[in-house]
């Protein structure tokens, strides 16, 4: 499939986290926001979701519940998510990937706006791997590097009220835009 615009109803479908949690998409009790980000121990990745980390509080209380999916397989996924509170989803098929048309490609890293990010994300990752708080990503990550962060948010009916496409590896919503578009919807 291609692109899906805002608009478009998702059909319902349970998602297994890494921790066996079931988790429904949509779901009945709020929004979801639907992040598909890179591979499993991403320095961007992780960099990026410890900003959603610090302001959970601020979601709940917006009634946005976090899934994260990323194209790992779960045995690359699960030591990343030691102590992590929001749903993790191993989809190494990448088939929510092609259902919602996120896409890889080399601009993910030779993207000149991505330069200064990846150098921030690699730079913070090394000094949290040193310190023991985080573990270092796969040499080889299965589904490779070039993946580009999709985001989704999603109605409790299914609708998809709002998505944001990446055109480079450090291009997705920040916790402010998704508070935003929960506003504004």
């Amino acid at each position: 499939m291609g692109r899906i615009a805002p608009g478009t109803v998702l059909p319902a479908r349970e998602l297994v986290a890494v921790s066996g949690e079931r988790v429904r998409v949509p779901d009945e009790k709020g929004r979801v926001h639907l992040q598909l980000r890179r591979f499993a121990g991403c320095p961007i990745c992780h960099l990026h979701l410890r900003s959603f980390v610090r302001r959970q509080e601020e979601l709940e209380a917006a009634g946005i519940r976090e899934v994260i999916v990323f194209h790992s397989p779960v045995e690359e996924l699960a030591p990343h998510g030691d102590g992590f509170p929001f749903p993790l989803i191993a989809d190494p098929d990448r088939a929510l990937y092609l259902e919602l048309g996120v896409e890889t490609s080399p601009r993910a890293l030779l993207d000149p706006r991505a330069f200064l990010p990846v150098a921030r994300a690699v730079a913070l990752g090394t000094l949290a791997i040193l310190r023991g708080h985080e573990r270092p990503p796969s040499l080889t990550p299965h589904g490779g590097r070039l993946g580009l962060p999709g985001d989704f948010l999603i109605a409790p009916d299914g609708r998809v009220t709002a998505c944001k496409y990446g055109e480079h590896a450090d291009d997705q919503w920040s916790v402010d835009d998704v508070l935003r578009l929960a506003v504004s919807q």
